[in-house]
Formats: structure tokens, sequence, C-alpha cells
């Protein structure tokens, strides 16, 4: 059997032992959605300012603040991060030596 095919058994497994209450299921932290366009708007910065500034693309500001797409995963967490402290983040980021610079 492959690896994989173990892999899906052993979570089969897994789920039946939950299901019948012998094991308690994982927890996954998961980031609330953030309203992009509040967070831009705090800051005073337009689309493209708050894309070049936290290393976005314009596109993706626009997709997330029409509803077209929004942001998961990491990209989720650091707006939640911009959101609580910005100026932290701005610093960090200005901070943080360029690719290139100081190379050995």
């Amino acid at each position: 059997m492959s690896k994989a095919g173990k892999r899906l058994i052993e979570a089969a497994r897994e789920a039946v032992a939950i299901a019948r209450g012998d094991s308690k299921p994982a927890r996954l932290h998961a980031f609330p959605d953030v309203d992009v366009k509040a967070v831009r708007g705090k800051l005073a910065f337009s689309q493209e300012e708050f894309a070049a500034a936290f290393g976005f693309t314009p596109n993706q500001i626009r997709d997330w603040e029409q509803g077209r797409s929004r942001p998961l995963g990491g990209n989720r967490a650091y707006l939640t991060i911009i959101e609580r402290d910005p100026k932290a983040v701005v610093a960090m980021l200005k901070a943080r030596p360029r690719a290139g610079k100081n190379a050995a």
C-alpha cells in the first residue's frame, strides 16, 4: 500500500474514534476575517500605498476590498498584525536588511 493510502486509512480511523468519543479532535486557530478597507482607511493610505508599504499587490487589495476574494492563511495573520500595530510593522520592514546588502 502507498504512503498516501496508509495516511488515508489512518485518517479514517481517527475520524471514527472522534465520532465514537474515544478521541478528541485537534484544535485549529483561524484568524477572523479582516476588513482590509477599514485597516487601510485607518492609515489614510491609498490602495497602491498600502500595497507598496506592506508587500501586497494593488490587485490583491482591490479584490479583498471588493469581496472578489479574501485574505487567507498568512496574509490574514499579517493583516491582523498590521491592524493592531501598523507603526511597528513599518519599523520592522524598514529595519530589515535588503537582499544583496552585506552579502558575503
